[in-house]
């Protein structure tokens, strides 16, 4: 019985990590709350650090350690007040973004339950 392929593989790699980040920073910078949590006035470097995070959680290429060492999400994200409701946009958004892609079934659910998990990790704030 050979091991299943890493999420990466089956939900169709790069390119869908591509589409994945792109519609989901295309809510984040028509949401005012949560766009104020990025500091950077372009969002092209915070969307590639996400991709590049995603991809090589989901197994694919370690380019995100590669480059920025280990993700230390809760410390790289604690200069930044993640209250509830900034939680619940960005999985709004992100969930918005993961429905537009169209996965199969178990990938779908597989990868919204990350990000519900993740995303209530990063709340700091209250």
């Amino acid at each position: 019985m050979e091991p299943e392929a890493p999420l990466y593989e089956r939900v169709g790699g790069h390119d869908t990590f591509v589409r994945l980040v792109a519609e989901f920073y295309r809510g984040v910078a028509s949401d005012p709350p949560l766009r104020a949590l990025y500091p950077e006035q372009d969002l092209g470097p915070a969307e590639e650090r996400l991709r590049l995070f995603l991809e090589q959680y989901w197994g694919g290429p370690h380019t995100y350690s590669e480059t920025r060492g280990h993700p230390r999400l809760r410390i790289r994200h604690a200069p930044f007040a993640v209250t509830p409701d900034l939680r619940d946009r960005w999985l709004a958004h992100m969930n918005h973004a993961l429905d537009s892609l169209d996965l199969a079934e178990p990938e779908r659910t597989e990868f919204g339950e990350y990000v519900t998990r993740a995303a209530a990790f990063m709340v700091n704030s209250f």
